[in-house]
């Protein structure tokens, strides 16, 4: 019982972390990903015309539309005594960014959320380009320059021509997730059309979708809209490889873990089979008062079931105590100072309470028919 209780509590102790995780992944990856993203099925971009951006707008379920060029570029930032630079992902977006609420205000640790003051154009930065460039917001004196490399023909020989180049100023430093502090520089949709020379193409429209509406459905009707030219993704899809690698993480830790529980159980199968032998004087006067071979049958699985239920039943509740503790109290820390989360994220399920369970009832019905088989060959024996 002590074997199977602690084997069932780190299964729903494991199997919560990897909830957790992937809850967490999604609290991070929707805080700055679009509700739905909308890519051109071949090639880097799609020419946005107005015909298009009309049919998404028109499309059930559509809030709002914010066109997005999305590409890498060259960061170089000269404050003062010092210079520095690296490469970055510049994002420009459309104006009502801003109104899809995906960067809050809680998350600007320095400066302004804001893309242009008049005319002026601003840049949002993430606090890792910051810190790796070392920029302030709060003189003008110093802008962000940025340089796109141009696909140029064969045979140009124009230096100038080989990069684009632009000046923009810090407007604000956001705080979201390391993979994205460390790598956007949010800009206006008009200045990185100069700077990479984009015109009228886009490398995705994002999509923010009307309360209330199911942004499965509301995926389904651009896809009906849009057709097999383009790619509609909701946020897991936006990152795919990610959450495939976590549920097959999950999935080899809950086969590993079940083994496991199999091997422990091995204890409950030499148990019976011992309580068969030990046993053989009793089966016989059972046999002898009229007990036929289901009931003797009966008696040995119910022995494998009350160790193996009493142990899984302690185990679900011990499993599901820790992570009731570790949800509300976090008690055991991530370790990293950098980390996202303070506590080890848990969350329990359902499913996984059930899944668990069944390899339970399987390992004990599979643990508990040889020894059941061998007292019903005693008493057909003693029979004789």
């Amino acid at each position: 019982m002590v074997v199977v209780a602690i084997t069932t509590a780190a299964l729903i102790i494991v199997l919560s972390v990897f909830n957790g995780l992937g809850n967490l992944l999604h609290s991070l990856n929707n805080s700055f990903d679009p509700e739905i993203k909308i890519e051109a099925s071949e090639g880097k971009s799609f020419h946005a015309t107005p015909q298009l951006l009309s049919k998404v707008q028109k499309t059930d379920g559509v809030a709002v539309v914010t066109e997005v060029i999305e590409d890498y570029a060259y960061a170089r930032y000269s404050g003062g005594n010092h210079e520095a630079n690296q490469v970055i992902t510049i994002k420009g977006v459309s104006e009502n960014f801003i109104d899809q609420n995906r960067i809050p205000k809680e998350n600007i640790v320095e400066g302004k959320l804001r893309l242009h003051v008049g005319k002026v154009p601003y840049a949002l930065v993430g606090q890792g380009v910051q810190n790796s460039l070392s920029i302030t917001t709060h003189d003008s004196q110093f802008p962000l320059q940025l340089y796109y490399i141009n696909s140029l023909k064969p045979g140009t020989i124009d230096v100038s021509q080989l990069y684009s180049h632009q000046n923009i100023l810090p407007g604000g430093v956001f705080s979201i997730v390391s993979t994205v502090d460390e790598n956007y520089v949010i800009v206006p949709l008009s200045f990185t059309q100069d700077l990479l020379n984009y015109g009228d193409k886009r490398t995705s429209l994002e999509i923010k979708t009307k309360s209330g509406s199911d942004i499965l459905q509301v995926q389904e009707n651009l896809k009906k809209t849009l057709g097999k030219n383009f790619t509609v993704l909701n946020g897991e899809e936006q990152h795919s490889d990610i959450y495939r690698i976590l549920k097959m993480e999950k999935l080899f830790a809950f086969l590993a873990l079940s083994i496991l529980l199999a091997i422990g159980s091995i204890n409950t199968f030499f148990s019976l089979m011992m309580l068969a032998i030990d046993k053989k004087k009793d089966i016989s006067v059972l046999a002898a008062m009229g007990a036929d071979q289901k009931i003797i049958r009966n008696i040995f699985l119910a022995e494998g079931g009350l160790i193996s239920f009493i142990g899984a039943f302690i185990g679900l509740l011990l499993g599901g105590a820790l992570c009731w503790v570790q949800q509300h109290f976090g008690l055991i820390s991530m370790g990293m100072q950098s980390a996202v989360a303070d506590g080890y994220p848990v969350k329990m399920s359902i499913l996984d309470f059930i899944s668990t369970l069944s390899v339970i009832v399987l390992i004990t019905l599979l643990i508990s028919i040889r020894p059941a088989t061998m007292a019903v060959r005693y008493s057909s024996v003693n029979n004789l």
